[in-house]
């Protein structure tokens, strides 16, 4: 067991560490006597066993340490050389690390600045309010008030209380007050000169955005346009421009297409705001923001006024209206500026107050001035400067509804200058006309009528080149002018924001007019010149009756250019048909009355001797021109509608019969013969053969040849003296002189019965028999008895 035990004790030796061999050792020492004798041999035999192992081992290894000690010989050649190299590497490693040393001192010394700058800085931090009051003076001195109240706000709560006790800043403290209120008044200053800036800037800034308006509202109507392409074209003209130039836009169209790439520009650039803001910002952080908007706002309302006062001599140009709408569209464009770019300065409550004020004064300024405008061309101008003036403050938010109410005030004042102009053109025309029917010598001349006016008439189609057309020149451009005026008409209608179905009853009213009154004068006017004769008047029927026919025409016209249905829409008709009516009578009448007028002057021709002894058997000269005229007369008169021939032709009997009866009956006539008598009878019997030929056709029977029954009757009871028939069949129905007034028969009888004058008839009796005197004198008392009798009985 003491073998094995030290067979333990020598592997514990040798894995053990050597710190531990100690008690192993020693429990040696503590077995047995004499075991450490035995162990000892134990230990040696171990040696022994491990010193032939290390023998075998370095006999196994002796060749390898052999070889390794030869190589190593070998690598001392190497080493010597590498250590030359390494020293060298290292003189040059150190001459390279004195520039870091250098850069390394250089470090600390910036590391030993910077330590310094800290502490300065940390010092001048007791210095800060002294370098803001520099700040203060740098802003104040370049215009910056804004920076420099902000920079005074700090120093007076922030950096001033943190070193009050210096002396420097208590100098400070006392003139930053000062210096307060200058900025304050220089504030108010520059918001003054930006007030007459503006002033004189609004004119300006009113035409750019009334520029930009027309523009929008031109591409609308164009893409409107585009969008119906079936709206007719108006070709009319007015001094000289055609209709699309009337409008007032497309005049200015081409210069908006030139200026299509310029650089659309708004009231901020036009005009520098920034002192109105500087000024808010400078009193709001004064704490008397209050006090700059009421001056502000006063000083607009004043401004406003005067913008507002138009020139007197405004309505004579349409650039005067221009420069007065461009003036207000700028006062009203900065208000809406600054309301949106400040903070209520000014509030909506504020503009609409100035707006509804200037509404007023601009609604009565142009009812006022719209009303000496006597150039319908400067009236449309100035509509459409209204409605571009209304469109433009209606894209800022303004209610416009006022302005194209007005619209329709001056719509009826555009009327009347139109009418007025036209007048003037339908007096020309009918000047110029020369009444006669139009000839047309081919068919491209016919078709040239006929284009300008609506004329249809199968029998006239079908003869032969040349050949006339009833109606005279003036009756086509009449038609033309109507159509004129339609268009005319029409431009102020468009852009008033109506329907179809109001503009087309809008233009029937005044075409109305037009026809009513207008044309109607004229025709009126016409017809009492002097130098219209018969010829003339008949003409003038004619082209009534050719107008009257067009009115329809007239109202397809209307309905095709404004595309209203006239079946599913109530439309006003056109007057027309009354006006051609009216014109046509006025025209019959003056044609009854210039051929009395005309008889008269042939009657005045008459020159009878009324003392003649006898006739001479031949009709008097005068009457029988009279009776040649009437003829030709009536000859033109069978182009006359109607029964007109037949009216003029017996009022023109019975004037000439009553003239005659009156040139008997005469007071100042004191006496006349027999023969006179007889050579009046003449020519009453030429009278009756006239109206026996049927002058004019239509008549039944003798009824022209009754006119002259009066006359005929009194001269047979004179011519035949056959009195005792005349008083005993008076009062009878079937009396041969039914026709025959006492009065008459007395008046003229009181006129022969002079006995002073050798040609009286009673002188005749006396020699054929005397005893008739007192016949005479019995039928002269009758005739009186039975004037009496009427006169009592009546």
């Amino acid at each position: 067991s003491s073998i094995t035990e030290h067979e333990r004790i020598l592997q514990e030796i040798e894995s053990t560490d050597t710190a531990c061999v100690g008690p192993t050792l020693r429990s040696v020492y503590d077995d047995q006597p004499n075991a450490h004798k035995r162990f000892m041999e134990k230990l040696d035999a171990r040696i022994r066993n491990h010193d032939r192992e290390i023998e075998k081992m370095c006999n196994f290894h002796h060749q390898g340490f052999v070889d390794a000690i030869t190589e190593l010989l070998k690598v001392r050649a190497d080493a010597e050389k590498l250590m030359v190299q390494v020293t060298d590497t290292n003189r040059r490693l150190q001459d390279a690390g004195r520039e870091v040393t250098a850069q390394m001192e250089e470090v600390i010394r910036c590391r030993v600045q910077q330590r310094n700058m800290a502490t300065t800085v940390e010092k001048l931090q007791l210095c800060i309010p002294a370098l803001f009051f520099f700040f203060f003076f740098f802003f104040f001195l370049y215009s910056r008030y804004y920076a420099a109240l902000k920079t005074m706000e700090q120093l007076e709560n922030i950096y001033i209380p943190r070193v009050s006790h210096y002396r420097f800043c208590q100098i400070m403290a006392e003139t930053l007050p000062k210096l307060r209120e200058e900025i304050k008044d220089i504030s108010m200053s520059d918001l003054k000169d930006f007030l007459e800036s503006i002033r004189k800037h609004s004119d300006k800034i009113g035409e750019t955005a009334m520029r930009q308006a027309q523009q929008h509202r031109t591409f609308n109507s164009a893409v409107q346009k585009q969008a119906s392409m079936g709206f007719p074209k108006p070709l009319y003209t007015l001094n000289g421009r055609t209709s699309t130039q009337q409008n007032g836009l497309d005049t200015e169209e081409g210069a908006d297409e030139d200026d299509a790439d310029e650089e659309v520009l708004t009231a901020q650039d036009l005009v520098d705001f920034s002192p109105v803001y500087r000024c808010l910002h400078i009193y709001t952080v004064l704490g008397d923001r209050e006090t700059f908007e009421n001056y502000y706002r006063k000083q607009r309302k004043k401004q406003a006024r005067l913008v507002l006062q138009p020139q007197s001599n405004m309505h004579e140009t349409v650039e005067g209206y221009r420069k007065y709408f461009n003036q207000i569209v700028g006062f009203f464009v900065v208000e809406d500026h600054i309301l949106h770019a400040t903070q209520g300065l000014v509030t909506r409550a504020f503009t609409d107050e100035l707006w509804n004020m200037a509404l007023s004064k601009i609604i009565a300024v142009l009812r006022t001035h719209s009303s000496y405008c006597s150039d319908p061309d400067l009236v449309l101008e100035l509509k459409n400067l209204i409605v571009i003036f209304a469109d433009t403050l209606q894209g800022y938010g303004f209610p416009v509804n006022r302005l194209f109410d007005l619209l329709f005030e001056i719509r009826d004042q555009y009327n009347e200058t139109l009418l007025k102009k036209w007048a003037l053109v339908f007096r020309e025309i009918f000047e110029l006309d020369n009444y006669s029917p139009i000839p047309v010598e081919n068919e491209e001349e016919y078709r040239s009528v006929i284009s300008r006016f609506p004329f249809h008439d199968a029998e006239i189609e079908k003869q032969q080149f040349p050949k006339k057309l009833p109606m005279s020149q003036s009756v086509p451009q009449i038609y033309i002018q109507v159509k004129e005026f339609i268009y005319a008409s029409l431009k102020f209608s468009e852009s008033l924001h109506r329907s179809s179905t109001e503009i087309d009853d809008m233009l029937r009213k005044s075409t109305n007019l037009l026809l009513t009154r207008t044309l109607s004068g004229c025709l009126q006017n016409l017809i009492k010149k002097p130098h219209i004769g018969l010829t003339e008047l008949v003409q003038i029927i004619i082209n009534t009756t050719h107008l009257e026919q067009a009115c329809k025409y007239l109202e397809d016209f209307i309905t095709n250019i404004t595309n209203v249905s006239p079946e599913t829409v109530h439309t006003t008709r056109l007057y027309g048909l009354s006006t051609f009516k009216d014109a046509r009578h006025a025209a019959e009448g003056e044609i009854y009355t210039k051929l009395n007028q005309k008889i008269d002057e042939f009657i005045q021709l008459a020159d009878y001797e009324w003392g003649m002894a006898e006739s001479d058997g031949r009709a008097s000269g005068y009457l029988m021109d009279l009776i040649n005229f009437l003829r030709s007369t009536f000859q033109v008169f069978t182009h006359l509608p109607g029964k007109v021939a037949q009216t003029a032709c017996m009022s023109a009997c019975k004037h000439l019969a009553t003239s005659l009866m009156q040139m008997l009956l005469d007071t100042e006539l004191k006496q006349i013969s027999m023969g006179a008598i007889q050579q009046f009878n003449l020519d009453v019997i030429q009278c009756e053969l006239f109206a026996s030929s049927e002058p004019v056709p239509g008549f039944q029977g003798d009824t022209l040849q009754l006119a002259f029954i009066d006359l005929r009757q009194l001269l047979d009871l004179f011519m035949v003296w056959d009195w005792s028939t005349y008083l005993a069949d008076y009062g009878q129905p079937t009396s041969k002189y039914l026709r025959v007034n006492p009065s008459t028969a007395l008046a003229l009888l009181e006129k022969m019965k002079d006995t002073g004058k050798k040609n009286n008839i009673f002188s005749q009796f006396r020699k054929n028999d005397r005893d008739k005197q007192k016949l005479i004198e019995t039928v002269v008392k009758q005739l009186r008895s039975l004037v009496n009798g009427m006169s009592q009985h009546s």
